[in-house]
């Protein structure tokens, strides 16, 4: 199975990080998971410009500005 890409969310932290299933509550210490992200690239921008980013409200607002 393909390894797809998430966003996992701690407090006001964000954290990238790649699963090959889906993650269940209590697999992970976040407190509430985004994704699965298409690209890393769209990952690792919601990971570092995504808090509190009124511009990113959905998967795919990362993956079309990730590309910008």
């Amino acid at each position: 199975m393909k390894r797809k890409w998430y966003v996992g969310i701690v407090k006001d932290h964000y954290e990238a990080f790649h699963a090959t299933e889906k993650p269940e509550p209590g697999d992970y210490i976040y407190h509430a998971v985004i994704g699965p992200f298409v690209t890393k690239r769209a990952a690792i921008w919601a990971e570092k410009h995504g808090y509190n980013n009124p511009h990113f409200q959905h998967v795919r607002d990362a993956e079309r500005i990730s590309k910008l």
